[in-house]
């Protein structure tokens, strides 16, 4: 089959073109970078900067303003979580219950579709029971997003016509027009499921009541309460005919000013109307808030636009700009008093795409410097510089089919799905080096009479078949990844996908273009001179025209191509032994070119250090070039020493094995059967102490360009006293000179999605980049002044931008990176009566928030009876986390549940029976009076303020004015609250947390640097184990906790990898098997997987140790430069592994399978020719072997030394590709070893037979 694939495509070469044409455009035209290509339409793969591994989850949101959260839970959160409990698929109801509203998420099983989950909860919504919610409460659902939904944050502020700051405008003016002008405008583009206010007053119409104006006038409270309902209405009467024309009669009675209520008839008394204005103050107010904004110290008015479910993160934000700038013309202006005009503008201080385009940019700079690498390598070891560009013609073209993949089965694209193309770079190469290598080799062996087609047929027929087999085994390697669900699913599988797709199209590409293109470009002859004359004239003025026509089209690609053409076009005139020179040369000074544009483009040791970087490229490629060339050239020799010493040279290996066993699992799990003598020696301590196993984690974290600051206060702290801490923290924190920005959050948005009290602070803080980079995340140069050491400014002050210049870099000197900021926030930010925060960032934050439903990533929870009750649990195991060496102990915080002061009035129900009072006259009065009660809505043009009836504020600002409340008697008497009542002051609860109905309080907590969160979690979990046992911490009857946290993941995922990783390791054994039908020869050649496990893990381990590369190059520490550090076992580790296992055996099938044939041609019989033949099939395919080897091996230098956004997850998951494929060069050796042993004993049985 793969056989009459080659043949056709060698064939019908120019359906080989329009094949490969198509799949170059729609490639562009689905691929996820914002490539500018106007004469395309694109529709792109959906991309955002991390995948969504927030719970499949919907929102029922229900608002009863004025409730206490015991009223919320007793009345709404309960009954409501009993009634949905039993949907289908659920899997979880988490609630919360706050002042004046119930959240209660519930958590669906991953297989259930989105909108289904939501019809569901809709049909349970509308067939509950009538009687089951208090009257006039009405449950929502949440808006159709996910925990990463939130993509833009802004604020509204006045700005002059140049764009600064002026001020001058009312923060319920800038409410307003967010409430009823930029809300509503940016909630209609396409792909936005909410965008909610936060910040600022909603105003107020108030009506503030003097009690005794309404003793005076014999006025009940509900007689006010009446008249002001009754004074904001419009009628309608239908229609009228006059003289043949239909009028509508409107009554308007609609409120337009304060006057229309001070106006307002209540009553009269002896024919003398009874006004508002005469028992009331009668003003614009703001109304009740629980959430307001702060910027730089300054409190601010601002929104969030929430993308819905499934949309494109980036293109709904680009729209959203759209009409911003649409909007942005109309939005409220005016002149201020010194004569400045203002106008409102809206300013993001959150935005999603930087941090969406700098991650591509890392990952487009990553596959960018794999492909220039890939290009060095293949130059220099096959000396070929037309199959050079054929091999490496490869990577975009896989690259290109695995975007068409994306689109077609609906894969997003993101930071970990882009990582599987980065990873696979060096296989999808791997199978352009094997058949160009093998077709050189034929057409030097050939006949120079032999049809070339056929020569190049038979070339790629002989390795196609090992070809596909080691792209299978790849892909086969990934199948655990497809298994894997919940959060590692979603993060991993895109990239199990995306890596499948390059390397199917590896394999398409492979078996279907190169040969065509070898035969025309490598094997092809001329048919006559002048076709041969214009196609090198064309390429050189395509070198000439390129890169002044397309300004992507590098100048040093055009020198080359120049240089191809003159070389190609006087080679007849050149003597045969200087052309021989002269191709060596041209090679050499291609590589050299490529190194060196490689360097500009890599920056290793910083974008300042041009030279530096340029010799730290030629020596660490050609370093490690030169060493696998020589390694090549004397192969033959040191393979048939170690065919006569294969005993010792297996036993090493296998010790190499063991030695990778022991870093992964620690010595003592591996050598703890040893005897208590040798345990108790100072070299097995010494052992234990340097090889202790590797920690376990989740995910590392990602570096998002921004942090979460989320302090709390105590719950007792009010929302102005809580406002003053966020202003001081945030003035604070902008005085960084690394911060770019920092807006703080108290309490909640008018969201369902964002269920916070105000003792929660959030605030978002900006860092700038440690160099001036653009917005691809593409560092900037400016012009620099050598001779005086210093940037050159221009009139305004501003840097002047040179391609030629330096650098600018923005961060102290004494910030080396990212943690050292947030180490100067938590030091500036540290304010008395705020606790400790853990580190987050805004993306992270959200998945962990809405995963556990706790502000940290690694927490515990404790069920309990009562409130009371928890909340002593909790803080009891609160104390006790603190003493776990691997806490930080200022971190750990229990929730005070019930620390939330509260006035109770208790009604004396016989007090009220005997003023004949009904107690719900009593309840009326109480809300009316104290907190104010909405009665009615104005409707002003397109705008909707509220009405809202209460007591003077210092009538009621303390306990003895709420005593003195007037309340009426039927008979009209009007008698003081505290004859009817009495008041108490207790501790209550501010926020009631529950899980399936079962009370629940968190304890959050976070782990101290060089500590893994398993082993943090297991610390803590056998610490307090150790107190239950003592008796030192008792757990009241009813109280059960549990740890929870990203770590659930990494367990959930390793349990999982258990069963299905033997299983594919299987499925490798297989394909080889079936390739090579012996099991012998498959457990040869599986041995490879063997050494690169040991080889990663290795790798993993020398990262740790201090003095593994601890010394500089050109100032430069090489351990910074590939930071190292200590590194856990996390899904991504996992995911670089299986990524291992696929390629880690290719060496072995490219050496036995030739070792096959040449046994089979040869049939040696004696042993000194089978160790001969055994070396002349090694030789023959070291070159290809050490090739596919080299260019995964260097081609995941750049991807080591990354920075960028999204270098997080490509880091982890390329070292153990990296360590492995060092360690599987020894199958090079070892298959041929145990191949020749296997001989050997063959033909010893045979001879005593």
């Amino acid at each position: 089959m793969i056989n009459k694939l080659i043949r056709f495509c060698l064939e019908n070469k120019l359906v080989v073109v329009l094949f490969t044409a198509a799949l170059i455009l729609w490639g562009v035209m689905v691929a996820p970078f914002d490539w500018k290509v106007d004469w395309l339409p694109r529709d792109p793969v959906p991309v955002d900067a991390i995948p969504d591994i927030g719970e499949n989850q919907q929102i029922v949101f229900t608002e009863w303003m004025g409730r206490s959260p015991q009223d919320i839970e007793d009345q709404i959160t309960y009954p409501m979580t009993t009634a949905l409990l039993g949907l289908p698929e659920v899997k979880t109801i988490r609630s919360y219950s706050m002042f004046g509203f119930s959240s209660i998420y519930i958590i669906f099983k991953d297989d259930a579709e989105f909108y289904w989950t939501r019809s569901r909860i809709l049909e349970k919504l509308n067939s509950l029971p009538s009687g089951l919610l208090p009257q006039g409460v009405q449950p929502q659902l949440g808006p159709d997003a996910t925990a990463l939904g939130q993509v833009l944050w802004y604020t509204l502020e006045g700005r002059d016509p140049e764009g600064n700051p002026t001020g001058g405008w009312g923060l319920e003016e800038l409410r307003s027009t967010q409430d009823w002008y930029v809300r509503y405008a940016l909630q209609g583009v396409d792909g936005v499921a909410e965008v909610a206010s936060i910040g600022g007053y909603v105003k107020e119409y108030q009506v503030d009541v003097d009690p005794d104006a309404l003793r005076t006038y014999d006025i009940a409270l509900h007689e006010v309460f009446a008249a002001v309902r009754g004074s904001n209405i419009d009628v309608g009467a239908r229609t009228i005919e006059i003289n043949a024309v239909e009028y509508v009669i409107r009554g308007l009675g609609f409120i337009e000013s304060l006057d229309d209520l001070r106006k307002t008839v209540i009553t009269q008394r002896n024919n003398i109307p009874i006004t508002l204005e005469q028992i009331a103050e009668i003003e614009f107010g703001p109304a009740l808030r629980r959430g307001a904004l702060d910027k730089a110290g300054a409190e601010a008015v601002g929104g969030v636009v929430v993308t819905r479910f499934g949309e494109n993160p980036l293109a709904v934000i680009k729209r959203v700009k759209q009409q911003i700038e649409a909007i942005s013309a109309g939005l409220p202006k005016k002149t201020l008093a010194d004569g400045t005009v203002s106008q409102v503008e809206i300013v993001p201080f959150y935005d999603r795409t930087g941090l969406i385009y700098e991650t591509l940019g890392t990952l487009e700079d990553a596959v960018r410097q794999q492909i220039l690498v890939t290009i060095i390598v293949v130059v220099l070891m096959v000396m070929h510089l037309r199959s050079a560009a054929l091999i490496s013609g490869v990577l975009p073209l896989a690259v290109l089919f695995a975007f068409i993949g994306m689109k077609l089965f609906g894969i997003d694209a993101n930071v970990v799905a882009l990582s599987g193309i980065a990873i696979a770079i060096g296989t999808i190469v791997d199978m352009g080096v094997v058949l160009v290598e093998n077709i050189l080799k034929h057409i030097d062996t050939a006949d120079p009479d032999e049809d070339r087609l056929e020569v190049v047929y038979r070339a790629c027929s002989e390795v196609g078949g090992a070809v596909v087999t080691a792209v299978m085994t790849t892909v086969v390697s990934f199948l655990p990844v497809f298994t894997m669900e919940a959060a590692e699913g979603k993060l991993f599988q895109p990239l199990a996908y995306t890596k499948t797709f390059a390397l199917i199209g590896s394999i398409v590409v492979a078996l279907t273009i190169i040969p065509p293109l070898a035969h025309w470009l490598i094997a092809g002859r001329h048919s006559s001179r002048w076709s041969k004359f214009t196609l090198w004239l064309t390429i050189a003025l395509a070198g000439v025209v390129g890169p002044f026509l397309l300004t992507w089209f590098p100048w040093w690609l055009g020198l080359i191509m120049i240089g191809s053409a003159v070389y190609n076009l006087t080679q007849p005139k050149i003597p045969a032994i200087i052309q021989k020179y002269v191709v060596v040369i041209f090679n050499l000074i291609v590589a050299l070119s490529v190194a060196v544009v490689l360097a500009g483009d890599w920056n290793p040791l910083g974008p300042e250090r041009e030279i530096a970087n340029v010799v730290f490229v030629f020596l660490a490629i050609g370093g490690l070039l030169g060493t696998f060339l020589l390694f090549i050239k004397f192969y033959g020799q040191l393979l048939a020493v170690l065919l006569r010493f294969k005993l010792i040279f297996l036993g090493c290996s296998s010790l190499i094995v063991v030695f990778g066993m022991t870093v992964w699992l620690g010595w003592s799990a591996v050598f703890g059967w040893l005897p208590e003598l040798i345990k108790a020696t100072k070299p097995y301590s010494l052992a234990m102490h340097q090889v202790p196993g590797l920690g376990k984690e989740f995910m590392p974290d990602l570096d998002e360009g921004s942090y979460l600051f989320m302090p709390t206060t105590m719950p007792h702290a009010s929302i102005g006293e809580v406002m003053d801490v966020l202003r001081k923290q945030d003035m604070a924190i902008i005085a960084i000179p690394e911060i770019e920005s920092a807006v703080g959050k108290l309490g909640r948005v008018e969201s369902p999605l964002d269920p916070a009290p105000i003792s929660m602070i959030e605030t978002i803080i900006n860092y700038k980049s440690e160099y001036i980079v653009d917005d691809d995340g593409h560092i900037l140069t400016f012009e620099y002044d050598s001779s005086e050491e210093a940037y050159t400014y221009d009139v305004f002050g501003n840097l002047m931008p040179d391609e030629d210049g330096r650098p600018f870099r923005q961060w102290r000197d004494e910030i080396k990176t990212p943690d050292d900021i947030w180490a100067k926030i938590i030091e500036a930010a540290s304010i008395p009566g705020t606790t400790s925060a853990p580190k987050l960032q805004p993306i992270a934050a959200r998945i962990v928030m809405l995963q556990s439903g706790m502000r940290a990533p690694m927490g515990l929870k404790v069920y309990g009876p009562d409130l009371k009750t928890l909340e002593k649990a909790a803080l009891d195991i609160e104390g006790y986390l603190k003493e776990v060496p691997s806490i930080k102990e200022e971190a750990v915080f229990a929730d005070r549940i019930v620390g939330k002061p509260y006035l109770e009035i208790d009604i004396d129900r016989d007090a009220i029976a005997r003023y004949g009072i009904k107690i719900s006259m009593v309840q009326d009065v109480i809300e009316v009076a104290v907190g104010g009660k909405p009665v009615t809505m104005t409707v002003e043009g397109r705008e909707r303020y509220p009405v809202r009836v209460r007591y003077q504020r210092e009538l009621r600002d303390s306990i003895e004015s709420i005593e003195d409340i007037l309340v009426a008697a039927p008979d009209g008497t009007q008698i003081p609250l505290k004859e009817l009542s009495t008041i108490h002051y207790l501790r209550g609860p501010q926020v009631i947390k529950s899980e399936d109905t079962f009370l629940v309080g968190y304890v959050i907590f976070d782990k101290r640097d060089g500590y893994a969160e398993v082993e943090v979690v297991e610390q803590a979990q056998a610490y307090l184990q150790s107190k239950i046992d003592s008796g030192e911490l008792s757990i009241p009857a009813g109280v059960s906790y549990k740890f929870t946290g990203s770590y659930e993941n990494q367990i959930r995922a390793e349990k999982k990898l258990r069963v299905v990783l033997p299983i594919a390791l299987f499925a490798i054994w297989l394909i080889l098997y079936f390739q090579f039908k012996r099991v012998s020869t498959t457990l040869m050649v599986f041995s490879g997987i063997a050494f690169a496990w040991s080889g990663g893990f290795i790798m993993l381990w020398l990262y740790g140790q201090t003095w593994f590369l601890n010394f500089d190059l050109f100032g430069t520490n090489l351990r910074s430069l590939f930071q190292m550090g200590t590194i856990n076992l996390s899904v991504a580790v996992w995911v670089g592994f299986l990524a291992l296992f696929g390629i880690a055996t290719d060496n072995g099938v490219i050496v036995c399978t030739y070792l096959q044939q040449r046994f089979k041609e040869k049939r040696p019989e004696t042993i000194a020719a089978i160790r001969a033949a055994t070396v002349e099939a090694g030789e023959r395919r070291v070159r290809p072997a050490m090739m596919t080897s080299v260019t995964t091996i260097l081609a995941l230098l750049p991807v080591l030394t990354s920075t960028g956004r999204g270098a997080d997850i490509m880091v982890p998951m390329a070292i153990p590709s990296f360590g492995g494929m060092c360690l599987a060069l020894l199958t090079i050796f070892v298959v041929p070893v145990l191949y020749c042993g296997m001989a050997e004993l063959s033909f010893k049985r045979n001879q005593r037979g």
